[in-house]
């Protein structure tokens, strides 16, 4: 079952899938559509899109629960996988994972990012942001309504297991430089986390930035 995201800038929805539950969203201008961390079950996914042409893959970070079915999604539709340039090698095997991390099949990486590059997607101007601490290459995604069509409508920052209802997903002294790259955000931007519900970086500012501060 998809989740219908309401009130952003872009069409935006989501499914839970794979054993930590992981939110795996299609996100869409009407010109062009992406996944974010396909954890597993890439038929499923692939379903989820209606029809519509998929044009990229985004990964958040490395992790199994993320990535899992990345490389299956991608030989399906042939969509572009993006993701940082510093997760990146062990995403598509260069590197090995560490020895504590679920292995997973790997997928080649398309298009590798760094903080403030700008990846254009249809006519989504997502801008990178490197938040690391959950691993050391994981980035957020934030898209300003003001450069899309919508302009009455809300801010999105994808949000992978950098910043979660409630919690962050990292160590205090790396999470606490990324928390504040993400701070200076419109309090009204939608949080588009990995795992669970789904927030405001203003809701956040009272419950997790101040603890971090």
């Amino acid at each position: 079952m998809a989740y219908k995201v309401k009130g952003t800038c872009v069409d935006a929805s989501f499914l839970v899938l794979g054993p930590y539950q992981t939110n795996v969203y299609v996100v869409s201008d009407g010109s062009a559509t992406f996944v974010v961390d396909p954890a597993s079950d890439a038929k499923k996914i692939a379903a989820a899109l209606g029809g519509r042409k998929l044009d990229a893959i985004v990964l958040t970070h490395r992790h199994s629960d993320h990535v899992a079915a990345a490389a299956e999604l991608r030989s399906l539709t042939g969509a572009t996988v993006i993701a940082s340039a510093i997760d990146a090698d062990m995403i598509c095997g260069d590197k090995p994972v560490p020895r504590d991390d679920q292995k997973f099949p790997a997928c080649p990486v398309d298009q590798r990012v760094n903080h403030g590059d700008v990846v254009k997607i249809g006519n989504m101007p997502w801008k990178v942001i490197s938040t690391p601490g959950h691993t050391e290459g994981s980035m957020c995604l934030f898209l300003d309504s003001s450069l899309t069509e919508r302009l009455d409508a809300k801010p999105v920052l994808i949000a992978g297991d950098t910043l979660f209802f409630g919690s962050s997903g990292g160590s205090m002294s790396a999470m606490r430089k990324s928390l504040k790259r993400l701070a200076v955000l419109p309090d009204d931007t939608v949080v588009l986390p990995g795992h669970g519900n789904l927030t405001t970086i203003g809701g956040e500012r009272r419950r997790v930035f101040a603890f971090y501060a």
